[in-house]
């Protein structure tokens, strides 16, 4: 029995590599095999016809060459063979499995696949091009997993939690709405950003039977998850698959977000980090066990030379042969700072406005100095990486973590302070009070293209299940106000707005709060819910389109936000109040009034007089106007935003 306990010093003697050629790559002559093992005393190389099943048709020893580097030339083509490794230490035999680098796999992810990488493009990939906007604060945000996206009967998709789903057009409910990719356009939305498509290990991918995960234990970094394909037995297929999802995407000028998760693997002892240097890629207690700042069991230790070097050149890998157009980093804060800051450093080569944001907190204790964490409170040592506001989360809707409590659209007053800061983009604004911020003391962005401004996304409960448990006695046509000024809000403030799938229709999962590996029933899109909530989804959209029209709502100057953005210095309970003056950011509008009621009753309130124009009242907007008003004094209706703007 091996024992997994470990002295992090002797980590620190192992060598490093710095060339861009781990793995394994194929050309029509010859495959080239490069292993990084500095603990290996001897490594076979198995290949077999099949992904799965039956035995070894080929096997070859690597030869040992400097820096840790393991090397074999297998001479001839080798595309469409599959492949193992095992590796010896001073311990004895590890377990056979795929190199660290693998870049697709048979089913299950049990042994690597060399594969002509140009035989997986779709047509008129080579003219593909990422869809990055010149600023973040452009963009909005769309986060959606695979599965849930097309399961539904009504969703009038035929390839039902495939890659495929996103490549149909056309599709439509039993009601003639709108599903899919068209519903993505329609909705105005610029990026989808999607649940891990990284080859995870909970699912078996030989079975039928229904079965469900998120996808956050992964297996292999660099391999499409093969649940999503239509033919997982062939580790070609889930490559090309998924870049027809990016291919469709962008043919509708809609980017792509890759949710990636170095922080913790699926598999522990078994996975292929310790099948291949046992130790080196996790962190360590005190006592050489296993730290667990993930909550998963382990934490990668991304500080060392090598680790460091995997998670870069694995998110190089997804943004170059992928068109990835950015990156969202579960538990980022396990990551330390060095290593996002490299991420985003070496992406810079490929594209500098691709996208990098993450959730600024661990979900346990760590070895890791705080100081050196990527956590929300060092966004500030960040080179243009986003963090989630949870200041805005649960400002709006009260702890997510608490189903019973209460924010700002739910009649919470106290919030209006935290909001406000939200509101700014995390930023230092002068008229901000930090003490009444509950949730951060002072600003933690540079520039708000660094806050990530949500009130939902598929952790926790959905908005609308969290309504009904806070709020009991409310009927649903309340809780769509709710939701509406929630929306409403996160899609006019400062930042970069993001949504979760469905929450445009009042999206359920039963009342659960961890739908991990619930099944579909719970977690797929309802899309009927946008014919029975057909008036919250054209609120949504018209959000969205005022956004993309206006760029006021969008500054990505830190020091154009305190000039341009005011509120208004008298405190009123469950109000905000604030302008966008003197054509901020360019505008068309000369002054925008922004009047947001939480209490769920009217309120009067007095503005200046002028010529305003109404664009948003009591639920309705419209970006053209919806009528016209000259007094100095309104009342804003409860529970809702009301939008007054000067043209010229």
């Amino acid at each position: 029995m091996r024992n997994w306990k470990f002295d992090p010093v002797e980590f620190d003697k192992y060598p490093v590599y710095e060339g861009n050629d781990l793995g394994v790559f194929w050309s029509a002559d010859k495959t080239m095999v490069k292993v990084w093992a500095p603990s290996a005393t001897r490594i076979f190389f198995r290949l077999y016809r099949e992904g799965f099943g039956g035995d070894a048709e080929v096997e070859h020893d690597l030869e040992q060459r400097d820096n840790g580097i393991w090397l074999l030339e297998l001479s001839g083509d080798w595309n469409g063979w599959y492949y193992t490794l095992q590796v010896r230490d001073n311990y004895g035999w590890l377990l056979e499995g795929p190199d660290i680098y693998a870049r697709s796999t048979g089913i299950n992810g049990r042994r690597g696949m060399i594969f002509n990488p140009d035989e997986t493009n779709p047509e008129g990939w080579s003219a593909d091009e990422h869809v990055v906007p010149v600023s973040p604060t452009d963009m909005v945000i769309y986060e959606t997993h695979i599965r849930d996206f097309s399961m539904s009967p009504d969703s009038g998709i035929q390839h039902k939690g495939k890659y495929l789903g996103f490549t149909e057009t056309g599709t439509k409910t039993s009601t003639g709405e709108k599903t899919g990719l068209d519903h993505l356009d329609e909705l105005g939305v610029t990026h989808v950003h999607l649940l891990p498509v990284a080859d995870f290990y909970t699912v078996d991918e030989r079975k039928e039977a229904p079965q469900y995960n998120w996808g956050y234990d992964p297996l292999n970094y660099n391999t499409p998850e093969g649940w999503y394909s239509t033919d997982p037995t062939d580790g070609r297929v889930r490559v090309k698959e998924l870049k027809q999802l990016v291919k469709a995407l962008h043919d509708q000028e809609i980017g792509v977000i890759l949710d990636v998760v170095y922080n913790h693997t699926g598999l522990i002892n078994e996975s292929y980090f310790n099948q291949t240097v046992p130790g080196y890629f996790y962190r360590q207690k005190e006592d050489g066990s296993f730290s667990d700042a993930s909550g998963c069991g382990n934490e990668l230790a991304s500080e060392r030379a090598m680790v460091r070097k995997y998670i870069v050149d694995s998110v190089m890998y997804w943004a170059s042969e992928y068109h990835i157009d950015g990156f969202r980093f579960d538990l980022m804060g396990v990551l330390d700072i060095e290593t996002m800051n490299a991420i985003r450093e070496s992406l810079d080569t490929i594209n500098p406005n691709i996208f990098l944001y993450g959730e600024g907190w661990t979900a346990g204790k760590s070895p890791l100095e705080k100081k050196r964490r990527a956590t929300k409170r060092h966004t500030l040592k960040l080179d243009r990486i986003a963090c989630f506001s949870d200041d805005m989360r649960d400002g709006l809707k009260g702890s997510a973590f608490d189903q019973f409590s209460t924010g700002f659209i739910s009649g919470h007053t106290l919030q209006e302070e935290r909001l406000k800061f939200s509101m700014v983009g995390a930023l230092k604004h002068d008229q901000i009070a930090y003490d009444y911020v509950e949730s951060s003391k002072g600003p933690w962005a540079n520039e708000a293209a660094q806050c990530i401004n949500y009130v939902s996304c598929h952790d926790n409960f959905t908005l609308f299940d969290k309504l009904q448990y806070s709020c009991p006695e409310a009927s649903k046509a309340q809780i769509e106000r709710m939701v509406r000024l929630a929306l409403g809000i996160v899609l006019t403030s400062q930042g970069v707005p993001f949504l979760h799938a469905g929450s445009e229709m009042m999206r359920t999962k039963g009342g659960h709060h961890d739908s991990y590996r619930s099944p579909d029933l719970l977690n797929q899109i309802d899309w009927s819910r946008k014919h029975e909530f057909h008036n919250l989804f054209l609120f949504t959209q018209k959000c969205i389109e005022l956004r993309r029209q206006h760029p006021a709502f969008r500054m990505s100057s830190a020091k154009m936000i305190n000039e341009k953005m005011r509120f208004n210095g008298k405190y009123i309970p469950g109000i905000i109040q604030y302008e966008l003056g003197d054509y901020a950011n360019g505008d068309s509008w000369k002054r925008i009034q922004m009047l947001f009621n939480g209490n769920n009753y009217s309120v009067e309130l007095e503005i200046a007089k002028a010529n305003w124009l109404v664009i948003a009242e009591d639920g309705e907007i419209n970006p053209n106007g919806i009528g016209r008003m000259t007094t100095g004094k309104v009342r804003i209706h409860p529970t809702s935003m009301m939008i007054l703007v000067v043209e010229d």
